[in-house]
Formats: structure tokens, C-alpha cells, sequence
């Protein structure tokens, strides 16, 4: 009953959000999905106007709305350029749990959300598992860019796609509690799924560079998905349990900042979470309004309350390496951290910094939408993959493990000799040599 009064809740919310909008069509000039198809009900002036009314549209066709709505990337662009400030991300979510609510669940999201996601023990045994058997079903394309693909028929397609990490990061360093150094700061770390399964690597780096400034470290053992996975496929009871989970392992009181290296978590922790927070207790409620106000991406407290600065200039010489940076959208457009990450990627004098164009239009993940979209997905990225390789670096660097996946999948498939990094791994590696950055 509970949950049937909070879906209720959130149609009054969706409903009172519509009629900001104007219908003047802004978002159609920056919505990557409607550059590739020009459909109208693929941006989201023609999603919102499915969704005025979503009462009666969900009874006559809640598939039908299902399916158009989850044809969004969830990019932000219309979000970040709409005149009349309408709040389409919280919207689009909204009405996911809705019809998610509604329609309930295909037995296979049940499976993946319910009985492995949400159950954080069982989903990291499970991934271990796969990781020692992954060799028997992917083969190695390109040892630059660490890319596989499928040895056999597979629902991953063509795909060029980031193996298993052999150790993931909870194995390799299962929890920290360090308390603060000569910087007085104490940070709580949340690894996220990707950083902790694909690319351990970056974590790594994190704890690198916050030994190196004295920070110390709260990581503690059996850290969840953020939720935004469950939650963008219309699973509430998934996110919540995940949400709960999560809040039991971090006490807003065991540190100052929460940091994450994970673009989507550090928005989701920041914005979603007290979006979604309405059928949360007031106790919880208030956990997670703490833990958003704490919560910052790596580089946004590198450089902001860290104060990490650029090396001083140096002559430009051939040793130094040419690299680019792509704006991960849950960064620049949902949080306005594109600065940060280009200061710390300056900060490493081995490095040359050129701007691609188009840093910050979406590389085309999405996240499931990659899943279920993978043609559309791809279309997107190759413009990325343009850019990238139109401004002749031999790297490129991005703080959204996500995008990472979609970059090296895209430079893969191309065939190009162009290295996929995290911004904070170029930052780390300045401190090889005990450069003051």
C-alpha cells in the first residue's frame, strides 16, 4: 500500500513538472538521439508530450509508453539547454518507476536486479566467478586499449568491450579506515560497480593520490551499486534496498567528503537519491540529504579542496604526449564539473593538453540504453570517435568509467592506436616522481 501511495505521489510530481514545459522545441538542437534520427518522440519535447496525461496513456498503451521512453539516454543535454528550466532528468526517472511500478518486471530484470544486484555478496561472487571463465568466451582485440570481444555468437554482438577485471578492487583492498594525515581531511571512498569490477586500476589511483596529500580514507567492506541501474529500468524496490544497503555503510559523521570516481554515482548520490527519498523514513531521509551535501567527484575535490594545481609551464617538446579530454554528461551538464578534471590532466607536465571538439556532447552510452539500443548507441560514438581522433592525440581521458567502456569500444572497432584513461590514472602517474602538483 505504501509503495502504491508513493507511485502516486510521483505522477503528481511528474504531472505538476509538465506544464513547465513550452514545447519550443530547444532540445532538438542538442539531443544526440535526434540528430541520429530526427524522430520527435525520441527527443524530449515529444516525450513529454506522451507523458502529459501519463494516467490515461499507461492504461491504454503502458508498453507502448515503456518503450518510448526508455529510447533517452539520459544525457542531460535538454536538461542543461532548456530556457524554460524544466527538470527532464527528474521526470524521465520519475516516470520510469511509474510505469516500472505499473507494468511490473520481465523475469530477467527481476533476476538481474533483484536477486543479483541488490544483493551486493552474491553479485560479487558472482562476477569473480565469471571473471576466471571469461576467457573460455572472449578473445583480446587490442592490447592498448585492454579490449575483447566474443569468441562466439553472442548477445554482445560486435562489440569491442572491457574484460573482467582478474582481481577486482574489493579483493585487492577489501575496506580502509585511515584516519586524517598533515591535510586534516577525512574522505569516505564509494568505489561504484564499474571502477570495482572492470577497472580496478582507477580505484587504485584514487587511494594513490589521496595517500600522496595525506587524506585519510573511510572504504568500508561491501559497498552496493549506487542504484541507478534498477532505478532507470522502473525498479524501486531494487534501488531502494540498494539505497538502504548503501546508507548503512556510510555514517555521514565518519568523514568530511564523499568521493567517488564514477561520474554517474557522484550525480546519482547527489541528485537522485534525495530526488527518490520520499518513501525513504525520516531517519533515512536525512542520511542521505548529509551524505548528497558530502558528496563530490575525485577530481571536483582534488582541485577544489585539495587545491592540486596545474605544473608550471614547460617548453613543448615531442616527448610530451598530446591528450584530450571527453565531459562525461553526468559531470558537465548535471553537475557543472568540467573545469576540475582539465586541471588535474595539466598538473601532469608529461602531458600536452589539446581540447577535441565537442568535448562534451554524449559519447552515446547510456548505460542500458547500450544494451538495448546498441546500433543507435554506436552511431553517437563514432562521432566521439571522430573527435577524438580529429584532434591527433594519443590519449584521452574522461572521469566516467561508462564512457570509458563506449570510448574504447568505439577507438577499438576503428582500429585506432588512441589510449582510454581516467583523469585521475594521468594524475596519479605526476606523482611517479615525487612532482609537487
Amino acid at each position: 500500500m505504501r509503495s502504491m501511495k508513493h507511485l502516486a505521489l510521483l505522477l503528481r510530481e511528474v504531472e505538476d513538472q509538465l506544464v513547465v514545459c513550452m514545447r519550443c522545441g530547444m532540445c532538438q538542437s542538442v539531443c544526440p538521439l535526434f540528430a541520429e534520427t530526427g524522430r520527435e518522440s525520441d527527443v524530449a519535447r515529444g516525450k513529454l508530450a506522451l507523458l502529459d496525461g501519463l494516467m490515461q496513456e499507461m492504461f491504454k498503451d503502458p508498453a507502448g509508453v515503456s518503450d518510448r521512453l526508455n529510447r533517452c539516454l539520459l544525457c542531460g543535454s535538454c536538461a542543461a539547454n532548456c530556457p524554460s528550466g524544466v527538470r527532464v532528468l527528474d521526470i524521465f526517472i520519475k516516470a520510469r518507476a511509474i510505469l516500472g511500478g505499473y507494468m511490473g518486471l520481465s523475469p530477467l530484470k527481476k533476476l538481474l536486479f533483484r536477486q543479483m544486484l541488490a544483493r551486493p555478496a552474491l553479485f560479487d561472487r558472482i562476477v569473480e566467478m565469471g571473471s576466471r571463465f571469461q576467457s573460455l568466451f572472449i578473445r583480446s582485440v587490442d592490447d592498448l586499449l585492454g579490449t575483447s570481444c566474443a569468441r562466439f555468437q553472442s548477445p554482445l554482438g560486435e562489440r569491442h568491450f572491457k574484460a573482467l577485471a582478474a582481481v577486482p578492487l574489493h579483493v585487492r583492498t577489501p575496506a580502509l579506515n585511515a584516519p586524517a594525515g598533515g591535510s586534516a581531511i577525512r574522505v569516505g571512498v564509494f568505489v561504484g560497480c564499474l571502477v570495482d569490477k572492470v577497472f580496478p586500476e582507477v580505484g587504485e589511483a584514487v587511494l594513490k593520490v589521496l595517500r600522496h596529500h595525506e587524506v585519510g580514507v573511510f572504504m568500508p567492506e561491501g559497498q552496493a551499486c549506487c542504484g541507478i541501474p534498477a532505478l532507470s529500468s522502473g525498479d524501486l524496490e531494487s534501488y531502494r534496498t540498494l539505497v538502504r544497503h548503501n546508507l548503512s555503510k556510510f555514517a555521514p559523521g565518519e568523514f568530511d567528503h564523499l568521493i567517488t570516481p564514477c561520474a554517474t554515482c557522484t550525480s546519482t548520490i547527489r541528485k537522485i537519491w534525495p530526488l527518490m527519498a520520499g518513501d525513504l523514513s525520516a531517519e533515512e531521509r536525512e542520511r542521505v540529504r548529509l551524505l548528497s551535501e558530502k558528496t563530490l567527484d575525485v577530481s571536483q575535490f582534488l582541485v577544489d579542496v585539495l587545491h592540486a594545481a596545474p605544473a608550471e609551464e614547460v617548453e613543448e617538446t615531442g616527448e610530451r604526449r598530446l591528450i584530450t579530454y571527453h565531459d562525461p554528461c553526468h559531470l558537465r551538464k548535471s553537475l557543472g564539473v568540467y573545469a576540475q578534471p582539465r586541471s588535474l590532466i595539466r598538473a601532469n607536465p608529461r602531458y600536452a593538453f589539446r581540447e577535441m571538439a565537442e568535448p562534451d556532447r554524449c559519447c552515446g552510452c547510456g548505460g542500458s540504453f547500450n544494451l538495448q539500443h546498441y546500433e543507435l548507441s554506436a552511431a553517437i560514438g563514432r562521432r566521439k570517435r571522430d573527435n577524438i581522433a580529429a584532434s591527433g592525440c594519443s590519449e584521452v581521458a574522461t572521469g566516467c568509467p561508462a564512457c570509458m567502456l563506449q570510448l574504447s569500444d568505439m577507438l577499438s572497432r576503428a582500429g585506432d592506436r588512441v589510449r582510454v584513461r581516467h583523469v585521475v590514472e594521468v594524475y596519479a602517474e605526476a606523482l611517479d616522481n615525487n612532482r609537487q602538483c
